[in-house]
């Protein structure tokens, strides 16, 4: 079974990746090439160079991030926002396929 994820670029780019369950949003993005996802680190929560921003009517659906993903997250050199998430840290399930991801206008 595969999931779509809908990335939207910062000029409004909309690309739709296909991600197996169980395995996270930046993985997925990667494995598409999708552009906007740096992922430097490969998602060990080390680099924060697969920030992205959650929509809110997703963010409810989501696991909260850990004390480490919001620390990550102080390092971003978009501006964090209230919908700020490494895309690493989300694992995707059935119940978000069709997930929209926002992407912030760099990475570095």
């Amino acid at each position: 079974m595969s999931l779509q994820l809908n990335f939207i670029a910062d000029d409004g780019t909309r690309q739709i990746v296909e991600a197996a369950p169980g395995k996270s949003a930046m993985w997925a993005a990667v494995q598409a090439g999708l552009e906007g996802i740096a992922a430097d680190c490969g998602g060990t929560m080390t680099c924060a160079t697969c920030h992205v921003r959650v929509p809110a009517e997703w963010a409810g659906r989501l696991p909260a991030p850990t004390a480490d993903e919001h620390a990550m997250l102080e390092m971003t050199a978009a501006r964090r926002e209230a919908g700020s998430r490494l895309s690493c840290q989300l694992i995707m399930t059935p119940e978000l396929h069709g997930l929209v991801l926002r992407l912030p206008p760099t990475q570095y």
